[in-house]
């Protein structure tokens, strides 16, 4: 596997143009180019110019999504902000791949690892996309690739041992057909219908991702002391799961409502308290013995985001 690398960021306004670097290289790979009609040219290390609203500076020195649409073609546009994005996916999940075969974790650590950053990671390349169904779509596609990916690994069909190590339980790769593919699965749902303009689909990836994933780290390095209604779980776990859900929820707050997508409000952050504390909670229920907790996380958070967020 060739060695990768990719920055994405968002620069200065300067005289009425607000400016979006990207750069994506493989290590003995020729640089991709492609020209758009809007007259920009796209390459693996290029810089793409847009207006900045009223030709002022960019919000809190970010830009909104027009910054990133290519006008005269959104479909083109999209279309390359969904391939930047399926690629830095596949060079993360393909990184924490080779980081368990090789063993530098324990084979939980890598797999919670994973559960914790491809969703937060995906989520910061929302803003490349344009705004309506068709970039929620586009990006949706990204996530649903891998549900494709995960049938294909947990049947046999599709070999791929550094995957399966890193997101396996015992490195069974049937193992991929249940909690992998839930979680693929709520992840693009997630986007599909809520996008970013809603605080619901952030509430339910950030409780998903950061809560559930930090809580099983936590919980087996500090939770000695068990909950009494179900003695699997810890206290120290479901603290952990209430607080970083909650933590990465308001930091994505903060991400969209810079881009102009959703208007951040106490009301916002209450709503946002109320589903990190009843996610923890269904999580650290005797049920989530038998059900997937990512099946049950992204469920709990998609209710209680609509009642209160």
């Amino acid at each position: 596997m060739s060695a990768g690398t990719f920055n994405v960021s968002v620069l200065g306004a300067s005289a009425g143009l607000a400016y979006f670097a990207a750069d994506f290289r493989l290590l003995g790979c020729p640089p991709l180019k492609a020209t758009f009609p809007a007259g920009v040219i796209a390459t693996t290390d290029s810089r793409v110019k847009s207006p900045a609203p009223n030709g002022g500076r960019a919000r809190r020195g970010l830009t909104s999504s027009s910054a990133f649409m290519l006008p005269q073609n959104p479909v083109a546009s999209d279309i390359c902000a969904a391939a930047i994005t399926g690629g830095s996916a596949l060079s993360l999940l393909r990184f924490w791949g080779e980081i368990a075969k090789r063993g530098f974790f324990d084979q939980t650590v890598c797999r919670k690892l994973v559960h914790i950053s491809v969703g937060l990671v995906f989520m910061l390349f929302w803003p490349l996309f344009s705004s309506g169904s068709q970039g929620a779509v586009l990006a949706a596609l990204v996530p649903g690739i891998n549900i494709i990916r995960m049938l294909l690994l947990g049947l046999g069909i599709m070999k791929d041992e550094a995957i399966v190590k890193s997101m396996s339980r015992h490195g069974d790769y049937r193992e991929l057909l249940k909690g992998p593919l839930y979680y693929a699965s709520a992840i693009t749902l997630a986007c599909a219908i809520y996008w970013r303009t809603s605080p619901i689909g952030i509430a339910a990836i950030c409780n998903l991702c950061a809560g559930d994933g930090l809580a099983d780290l936590v919980g087996r390095r500090f939770g000695s002391q068990k909950l009494p209604y179900n003695r699997s779980k810890s206290f120290s776990g479901s603290i952990a799961m209430a607080v970083a859900g909650f933590l990465a929820s308001i930091g994505y707050m903060h991400y969209f409502t810079s881009f102009g997508f959703i208007q951040e409000s106490w009301e916002m952050v209450f709503g946002f308290l109320v589903v990190s504390l009843g996610s923890a909670l269904v999580e650290s229920l005797p049920i989530s013995n038998e059900l997937d907790d990512n099946l049950t996380v992204p469920i709990t958070s998609l209710l209680l985001g609509t009642l209160f967020l």
